[in-house]
């Protein structure tokens, strides 16, 4: 290589150091399969570590996630909705009373937690092996490694969906249909609100888009009036769209 070559490579690296360096746990990318994380959300994950380690940002938005990742924003969503769901992040908030701002920021405690809680099993099946058993990993028995090898579907119901199964997938259409009416993409927070319904509150998809329907009939197109409606058809025990319809009629010119 001539002195010019040396100098671009050089250059390049000096230049790759100086847009600094993330320090990602080897564990997450040795270990990431065994914890049921697919290879994207593992990515999803070392970004918001780099967001947080280089660019100084605890709470990146789902464009700038977008812009580093080439994935769809609906996607995105539905894979935080997952790492949130079974714990490997969280969202703390605090305020400034300085500047008087809200702020949010990824919590990444529980990442850690399931990969310490991995290792030590890793290291306690080493201990106990028996010879002609090393390298086998812990639970390797039970799991059978084929192309159609299920993966949890990030929905509510336990359920185990394989690649492709459209009535899985079919959840995710949510955060679609709420960014189309809202005429924006949606915050991460928001994207908890929905997934908070389906999983813990267990309002049924059908209700959730009614209540959306209500709020964008209203004019009130924002989440704690859809939050508001979904309570008070909870209170009454309106759970499909033939309760609503009737409990409209029941109280149609009142106020809400």
């Amino acid at each position: 290589m001539d002195g010019k070559g040396w100098n671009t490579w050089g250059e390049g690296v000096a230049f790759g150091l100086e847009n600094g360096m993330a320090v990602i746990p080897y564990a997450l990318l040795k270990y990431y399969r065994k914890l049921n994380l697919t290879g994207s959300e593992s990515m999803l994950l070392i970004h918001l570590l780099s967001f947080r380690q280089v660019e100084g940002i605890d709470f990146p938005s789902l464009e700038e996630l977008q812009a580093v990742t080439g994935r769809s924003i609906p996607v995105i969503a539905g894979e935080l909705q997952k790492l949130m769901k079974e714990g490997f992040i969280s969202i703390d908030g605090a305020d400034d009373e300085l500047r008087d701002i809200h702020y949010e920021r990824y919590n990444f405690s529980g990442l850690y937690a399931k990969l310490g809680t991995y290792l030590a099993e890793v290291s306690r099946e080493k201990a106990q092996e028996k010879p002609g058993q090393a390298g086998r990993e812990p639970g390797a028995r039970a799991v059978a490694h084929h192309s159609g090898t299920p993966i949890p579907d990030g929905g509510g119901n336990g359920r185990l969906a394989v690649p492709g199964d459209k009535e899985a997938e079919g959840g995710r259409s949510l955060f679609s249909i709420f960014e189309k009416e809202f005429g924006r993409p949606l915050s991460p927070m928001e994207c908890e609100s929905i997934s908070g319904w389906v999983d813990e509150d267990r309002y049924p998809e059908e209700l959730i888009l009614l209540a959306l329907k209500e709020s964008v009939f209203a004019g009130k197109v924002h989440f704690r009036y859809i939050d508001r409606i979904l309570l008070e058809w909870a209170r009454n025990r309106v759970k499909n769209a033939q309760d609503v319809k009737a409990y409209s009629q029941k109280f149609r010119g009142g106020g809400r």
